[in-house]
């Protein structure tokens, strides 16, 4: 008798609505990259980014190296983006290995080349030692949200741990950090990546519960490289569930396929936080379009046309 039902559930699940019909198309999306580090890097993030912009993302974001390894090259991409393109760009920056005054010339040069956005973040020490203040620099993100605020009216994200942040004592004490950082003058949060939607709505219930009213973004990682994704998740606590990893057994060869179940594990997280509620999402590429592109797709977000950039018009 079980099985019976079972097979019958299984049915009825299959000739059920696909899950991906008929969307509205009415979400928002915005986009991180890194910085490039060779000049076939630069090519492919220009690919990325270009593949990407139609799709009218409300930001893209562009991250910063450990200790500020990679300060230059954001600045330069960041310029770049700002220069050429109607995406608003967001710059991240971080408290590690600086002082007040350098953070704060950072920031001014990004307020200078046209940077409304910047992405204010505690930042990890290099080689994963512990967190350690500069002795004259900003403490943690509250106060380098509050710094920023006094340097220009910049438009400010902070980070936001739906499976609590590693240094945090409890999830309490990660939530009140959260607010603190949005009372200090961010205007929203966006998560570290996760794989489970249950776990971002019970946060975003908790966080609503606890007053806060700002909107936060879900992290989303398409995962093909399970090795690097584990490697990132023991860095900020990132549960990976074993029967995700099992459906990447296998693929190590065969790197179409691996895309094809990344992309579908992806896709359908997105669309149970959609049937959640969640309108707005925030896409980590690791400067690769294909992805994000597709989970975009699915969710009914189609291309606007071009932008006529000055890049295209050269």
């Amino acid at each position: 008798m079980t099985s019976t039902l079972n097979s019958l559930a299984e049915a009825r699940r299959a000739a059920a609505t696909p899950l991906f019909a008929d969307l509205a198309g009415d979400i928002g999306v915005s986009f991180e990259f890194f910085p490039p580090k060779t000049e076939k890097m630069e090519a492919q993030l220009w690919d990325t980014f270009h593949t990407l912009e139609p799709l009218a993302p409300s930001f893209v974001s562009v991250t910063y190296g450990a200790g500020g390894s990679t300060r230059e090259r954001t600045h330069a991409t960041v310029a770049r983006i700002a220069a050429t393109s109607p995406v608003a760009p967001a710059a991240h920056l971080t408290c590690v290995e600086a002082s007040r005054a350098e953070i704060d010339e950072v920031a001014e040069a990004y307020w200078e080349a046209g940077v409304r956005h910047i992405v204010a973040l505690r930042g990890d020490m290099p080689g994963g030692a512990p967190y350690r203040a500069h002795p004259d620099g900003y403490a943690n993100a509250v106060e380098l949200v509050a710094g920023l605020k006094a340097v220009a009216p910049f438009d400010i994200s902070v980070a936001a741990y739906p499976e609590v942040h590693p240094d945090a004592s409890c999830a309490e004490a990660d939530l009140d950090n959260l607010k603190r950082k949005l009372d200090a003058g961010a205007t929203r949060a966006i998560t570290q990546f996760f794989f489970s939607p249950d776990a971002f709505l019970r946060f975003r219930d908790a966080a609503a519960a606890a007053g806060i009213d700002a909107p936060i973004l879900p992290g989303i990682l398409p995962v093909s490289n399970v090795s690097q994704t584990r490697r990132m998740a023991d860095m900020c606590g990132t549960q990976i569930p074993a029967w995700m990893v099992s459906l990447f057994d296998g693929l190590d060869d065969h790197p179409a396929a691996r895309q094809l179940v990344a992309a579908t594990i992806a896709a359908e997280m997105c669309r149970r936080l959609y049937a959640g509620g969640v309108r707005d999402f925030h896409f980590y590429t690791l400067n690769r379009a294909e992805l994000s592109y597709a989970i975009c797709h699915l969710l009914g977000l189609r291309p606007k046309a071009a932008p006529a950039t000055e890049e295209a018009a050269a």
